[in-house]
C-alpha cells in the first residue's frame, strides 16, 4: 500500500469511527446503573463488563496503532476504575477521543507501515483503524441488547428507537 493512500484510507475511517463514538456514547450512557451484572448468558460479559470494555479497549487500539505496536491489553478488573456507565462515559471521552487524534495525527508512512498483531497477523497500520471501528460496533451492539432487559431504553442508533 502506498503511503499516500494509507492516508486517504485513515482519513475516511477516522471520520468514520468519529461518527460511530458518538453513539457509542449514547448507548453506554443508556446503561441503568442498579442492573450492571446483568448478563444474558453464564458465558456472556456483564453490563459492566462491555460498559469497561468500550472505552478501555478502543483507547487500547487507537494509542496501539499511534504507537506501531501492539502492547499488553488493558486491566478490566476493578482498578480500571471504570465502576459505572458514567464513568464509562468520561472515561470514553478522555481516552478514545486522544488516542484518536494521535492517530490522525500519523503520516501517511506511518499509516502505511505494517503492525504485527501478536503474531496472529502483520497488517498496514491503517487496516486496524478498520478494525477498531468493527470492535466497537461490535461490542456496542452486545450491550445495546442487554438494555432493555437491564430496564433501559435503546437510543437510536442509525435511526430511531422503539424506546425514544
Amino acid at each position: 500500500m502506498l503511503p499516500s493512500e494509507a492516508k486517504a484510507i485513515a482519513d475516511f475511517l477516522t471520520s468514520d469511527l468519529e461518527s460511530e463514538m458518538k453513539t457509542t456514547l449514547r448507548v453506554i450512557e443508556s446503561v441503568p446503573s442498579d442492573h450492571l451484572d446483568y448478563s444474558p448468558d453464564a458465558k456472556c460479559a456483564t453490563g459492566l463488563g462491555l460498559v469497561r470494555h468500550l472505552p478501555l479497549f478502543d483507547s487500547w487500539l487507537l494509542n496501539s496503532i499511534a504507537d506501531g505496536a501492539f502492547s499488553r491489553p488493558p486491566d478490566q478488573t476493578d482498578a480500571c476504575g471504570v465502576m459505572n456507565p458514567a464513568d464509562a462515559a468520561a472515561c470514553y471521552v478522555e481516552k478514545v477521543t486522544a488516542a484518536l487524534e494521535r492517530v490522525r495525527a500519523l503520516t501517511p508512512d506511518q499509516l502505511a507501515a505494517e503492525i504485527n498483531f501478536f503474531g496472529m497477523m502483520q497488517l498496514p497500520a491503517v487496516h486496524f483503524i478498520q478494525l477498531t471501528i468493527k470492535h466497537s460496533v461490535h461490542h456496542r451492539g452486545q450491550l445495546s441488547t442487554y438494555l432493555r432487559s437491564m430496564g433501559g431504553k435503546v437510543p437510536g442508533i442509525y435511526g430511531p428507537s422503539a424506546d425514544k
